[in-house]
């Protein structure tokens, strides 16, 4: 059976100078990930693998390098699925944890689908996961769009409008969120996704990442991970409609294409998403302004990366 994963580092704005930064964090992912399956191991791990590299690089906005609320706190979501046993695990809100993917992966491997704050931070204890610290996750680059946020809120909103008080930091606002999907020997696919969220969030907020079907989604036919306008992805379910458009028979890249463009037409937020089908194929489509991603298939030297 052939083997495939894709790996993805944002959808949103990617800086001139953070271009070349983002496709080798990706690249290094995907050949992780990649190492795994070529050894016979499982979609699942090569997942989990590939996005706990993402959550290392204080590049991306998911475990270190995860954007701030408003409050100034790290609060941590991430979903994972296994397409051949339907097993879900996913958590949100959590602090202070490194690699909450594989916080994720320990929920999936319990009765449970999705914990939230305390009860996933009392879940982590009982797994031994140790707690990190608070500067362990943050960096100077997220501590800056913070301070810049925070700054703006304090401007008089009759002086300027919300488009202007976001465009101050919009460069940075969206691009970090990181995802995975694979296949491998056994012809079993898998998903992940992890996020610091958007920056400056409200407090508790839940985008996509953390939830089946909109963030996240794999089943026999295809593995799925998006990244974007969270609030539109959960509305539209954009993970479970591009896995439909391949049981219908598309492409993974007429999958892909087709669930982005439903996002365009129902919505006005934007983001992206990759996707790996059954035999080995993989797509990917995205109507923001950038989506880094890197991708190896049976074939390749080295995984092929873009944004």
């Amino acid at each position: 059976m052939p083997i495939a994963i894709i790996v993805h580092g944002g959808a949103g704005t990617a800086a001139p100078d953070r271009v070349e930064i983002v496709q080798a964090g990706c690249k290094e992912a995907a050949r992780v990930g990649w190492d795994i399956l070529e050894a016979g191991g499982s979609a699942l791990d090569a997942v989990e693998a590939a996005v706990r590299s993402l959550e290392d690089d204080p590049n991306f906005n998911a475990g270190t390098g995860a954007c701030l609320t408003t409050e100034g706190n790290i609060e941590l979501d991430a979903g994972m699925m296994d397409g051949h046993k339907f097993a879900v695990g996913a958590v949100t809100g959590v602090e202070l944890i490194k690699n909450p993917i594989s916080l994720a992966r320990k929920v999936l491997e319990s009765p449970h689908v999705l914990l939230s704050g305390k009860g996933a931070q009392g879940f982590a204890q009982e797994q031994g996961i140790p707690e990190c610290t608070f500067e362990d996750l943050l960096t100077e680059r997220q501590f800056e769009i913070w301070k810049t946020m925070q700054a703006a809120k304090e401007i008089e909103e009759p002086r300027y409008h919300r488009r202007e008080v976001r465009s101050l930091s919009a460069r940075e606002e969206k691009h970090g969120t990181v995802g995975a999907v694979a296949l491998d020997m056994s012809d079993r696919l898998a998903a992940a996704t992890s996020t610091g969220g958007i920056s400056n969030k409200y407090p508790g907020r839940v985008g996509d990442s953390p939830l089946v079907g909109c963030g996240f989604y794999a089943d026999e036919q295809a593995a799925i991970s998006c990244t974007g306008d969270g609030e539109d992805f959960v509305r539209l379910l954009i993970a479970k409609r591009a896995a439909d458009f391949v049981a219908r028979g598309n492409t993974a890249r007429e999958a892909a294409e087709a669930a982005i463009a439903v996002l365009g037409e129902k919505a006005t937020g934007t983001g992206g998403l990759i996707i790996v089908d059954r035999l080995g194929n993989v797509g990917f489509a995205w109507n923001s302004q950038n989506m880094s991603h890197a991708y190896m298939v049976e074939g390749l030297e080295e995984p092929v990366t873009g944004v």
